[in-house]
């Protein structure tokens, strides 16, 4: 996916970058937490979404393009904030190949019933 570079100005959008972390949990296995690793500014779309069965209940999964400054420290797993929604990162890219901006397309899952 080709994307433009933003125009001046159109990062307007305030996410929090939470970072995953995986821990012990006492029992052999591991808990996947968040832990906070800043505000930043933003431009936020949505892509796509589709609706499908998930377990017990139906599911939403949006995507979203976010463009923000060149970053080299968010990786697939990290998670961006953005009005309260959780955005996972899927996939990160150099937007022009210059590290000015870094392009994640990111997917949000909500449950609906």
């Amino acid at each position: 996916m080709s994307e433009r570079l933003p125009a001046l100005g159109t990062l307007t959008d305030r996410v929090a970058l939470k970072r995953r972390e995986s821990v012990g949990d006492g029992g052999g296995g591991h808990e996947r937490l968040y832990l906070p690793a800043g505000n930043l500014w933003a431009r936020v779309r949505s892509l796509s979404g589709r609706q499908g069965v998930n377990a017990d209940g139906r599911a939403v999964a949006i995507s979203h393009s976010v463009v923000l400054r060149f970053r080299n420290d968010i990786a697939p797993g990290d998670r961006i904030v953005y009005r309260g929604r959780n955005l996972d990162v899927v996939s990160t890219a150099d937007l022009n190949g210059r590290r000015a901006y870094l392009s994640c397309t990111c997917s949000e899952t909500s449950f609906t019933g």
